[in-house]
């Protein structure tokens, strides 16, 4: 049976793409699972996998450090959320790729790739990451967030950030607020300001990030606070002093 390891820091993810690969090539066994660079690196020279997912963006060591390391020692499929500039940089490198996140029929044409692949030797990733980073260029610097892995109950869901009305903090955790739901984050709110696209998300208090597209008007209350109204909700979030300067021309 032809053998696999799965990296990606978030787990969600993970589960996610172990889920569609059953669903496509129920013969791969994946044999482990990696949260880092560093921890695919190893899993490699441990267990020599046919194949290895590499998710693009990782802490400490990303996905295309860590194909440099892993060499010729297995078959590297990226795994990644970059535009479509980016993906024709990886057709040319003949470089397997699984978009995020991995729908079935997307995935079943990688998968056929991977397939005739097995039997053959890997391809040296050092040079072919050089390649990459050379037709790339741009693209393959850090990227905004995407989506925001958040709990539900018991339930853990990925949501894509621009269904995202806002973010408000308290001491513990982040809710995350769309039209239909409420969740819960332990990120903070200065992590998130960090990460998220400042065109899409304004910080407007040191406790709440709110979507631009989701601001329905600027009111102001007998104490002459600023509150940011939410399309189709009934929350008024305040706008502390530093930032009201964002709504001067409204």
């Amino acid at each position: 049976m032809p053998t696999a390891i799965l990296a990606d820091d978030e787990r969600l993810m993970r589960d996610q793409l172990r889920l569609r690969l059953n669903q496509v090539w129920p013969e791969l066994d994946i044999i482990g699972e990696a949260k880092n660079g560093e921890e695919a690196i190893a899993l490699v020279q441990s267990h020599r996998p046919d194949f290895t997912f590499l998710d693009i963006r990782m802490p400490g060591k990303t996905g295309l450090e860590a194909a440099q390391a892993i060499g010729n020692q297995s078959h590297v499929v990226f795994i990644t959320a970059y535009d479509q500039y980016a993906l024709e940089a990886f057709e040319r490198g003949a470089v397997d790729y699984v978009l995020k996140p991995a729908e079935p029929e997307r995935l079943r044409l990688t998968v056929e790739r991977l397939k005739a692949r097995v039997s053959a030797p890997p391809n040296d990733m050092s040079e072919i990451v050089a390649q990459l980073a050379k037709q790339m260029g741009a693209a393959l610097k850090p990227t905004h967030l995407q989506w925001i892995q958040a709990s539900i109950g018991a339930e853990l869901r990925l949501i894509p950030v621009e269904d995202i009305l806002f973010f408000q903090s308290d001491e513990k955790y982040t809710r995350v607020q769309t039209s239909r739901y409420e969740a819960l984050i332990r990120k903070p709110v200065r992590d998130l300001a960090e990460e998220l696209d400042p065109t899409l998300f304004w910080q407007i208090h040191r406790s709440t990030l709110v979507n631009v597209n989701a601001i329905e008007g600027v009111a102001r209350d007998l104490r002459g606070r600023h509150l940011v109204l939410i399309k189709g909700q009934p929350d008024k979030l305040e706008v502390s002093r530093s930032f009201v300067h964002l709504f001067k021309q409204m």
